[in-house]
Formats: C-alpha cells, structure tokens, sequence
C-alpha cells in the first residue's frame, strides 16, 4: 500500500445505504419496545391472579338490632310514622311481650314487643288509632305486663269497669308481683325506685308471692300503703 493511501477519507455512504441503516436500526429499537410490552403484561397478570386468589374478604357491616323510640307530640293521632321497637315473629322468652290490642286500631289483634314497652308501642303497633278513637282513655305512657289486653276505645264509648287500660298515673293493666320488674313496680303510686328494687329483693330471696297481701311482709309496706295500689297488682 503507498504511503497515501491510508490518509484517504472513507467515501461518503449513499442515501440508500444511510436509509438502510435507519430502518435497521428503528426495527431494532421496535422490537426491543414490544419484548418489553409483553414482560410487563404477564408480569401484569401473574399479579393480579395472585391478589385476587390471597385478598381478604371484604369486611361485612352488621346492623345493629336497635330500634329508636320517638317521644309523641301532642296531638299526634299514633300514627306509623314512628318506629316501634317490635319483636320479631315467633320470639319468645322473658325479654319479649305478647299482648292483644283491640278497639279502635287499624290492625287489632296479638303483638310482640320487647320487654319494657309502654301502652303507646303496642297502639303504634297494631297499626295505630283510627279516628275518632279516644286515646286519652288510656295511659299511653305506663309499661305493658305479659298476656294481658289493650282495648281502645272510640269516643263517646261506653266501656264496662276493667276493660280498658288504667287511665291514671299508674300501670296500664294489673302488674304480676312475680313476673315485675323494679321499673314496672315503680310506675305504682307510693312505690319509688327504692322500694321497688325492696319488693323485688324479697320475692328472689324468699320465693313467688301467693297472694297479694304478701306485700305486708316486706320491708316499708304497712296497710295503708298497700291500699294505694291493691287494685293495681295481682299474683
């Protein structure tokens, strides 16, 4: 080779060969490009099989069983429109009450309701007073007892002695002296919370009333006590 021919320049590559090499190279990269796509896509679902097989459960929200009683306005014809706490079909045992409300509600007949309930629940739940009924002949406020009948009467109605809820201050129908609780017991006249809680002391620890005059043995119930509310308890 002569010594020139060394310090020769390369001939310039021609416009086909630059174009040759610039599709080459943008294959390459293309390819490159969608071997990558494909990784991240299996990559992809291999995660989310996992998730999905090893996620926990979604967490499940429980409805509590209360149900809020709403004090009644005067006036207010004991509708529907408040929520009675109701027992439900077939409960049975000492938290739940079965009574039998009659006259003038919209569906008379037997209803369950839980232990502590007052008149005016088991109004609401038959259905509530039609009109014209006379809902001030009872005492809404007064707890319910076990088995025993809520008549409401229309008004002008002439009601036989004993049909129909106590009117006054004290209980709706007749406590069982065996069966009351302190609250009910205190809802008599002359009986506070702590002589309630006295009555119900001395029939756990000395055994079932047989009579009501049993009464004259505990503690803070002479004779003239108990006449205040003789009529109002039975055995």
């Amino acid at each position: 080779m002569e010594p020139l021919e060394m310090f020769r320049r390369a001939p310039e590559p021609s416009g086909r060969d630059r174009l040759v090499r610039y599709l080459s190279g943008l294959l390459a990269w293309a390819g490159a490009r969608r071997v990558a796509v494909a990784v991240a896509v299996v990559l992809g679902g291999a995660l989310g099989g996992w998730w999905l097989l090893h996620a926990p459960p979604p967490a499940v929200e429980q409805a509590l069983p209360y149900t809020p009683r709403t004090s009644v306005a005067p006036g207010d014809p004991l509708g529907s429109s408040t929520t009675v706490a109701v027992a439900p079909l077939g409960s049975s045992g000492p938290s739940v009450l079965v009574v039998h409300v009659a006259g003038a509600v919209a569906t008379p007949g037997l209803v369950r309701l839980v232990s502590g309930s007052r008149v005016d629940d088991a109004v609401r739940a038959a259905g509530g007073a039609l009109t014209g009924a006379d809902v001030n002949a009872l005492n809404l406020a007064a707890f319910l007892v076990d088995g025993t009948r809520v008549y409401v009467p229309r008004l002008g109605e002439v009601v036989a002695p004993g049909v129909l809820a106590d009117g006054g201050s004290g209980p709706a129908l007749r406590l069982d002296l065996n069966t009351a609780t302190v609250e009910q017991l205190d809802t008599l006249p002359g009986v506070g919370p702590s002589l309630a809680r006295v009555i119900v002391g001395y029939r756990e620890s000395q055994g079932p009333f047989r009579k009501v005059d049993d009464l004259l043995r505990v503690a803070g119930i002479g004779p003239s006590k108990l006449q205040q509310f003789r009529s109002l308890v039975m055995v």
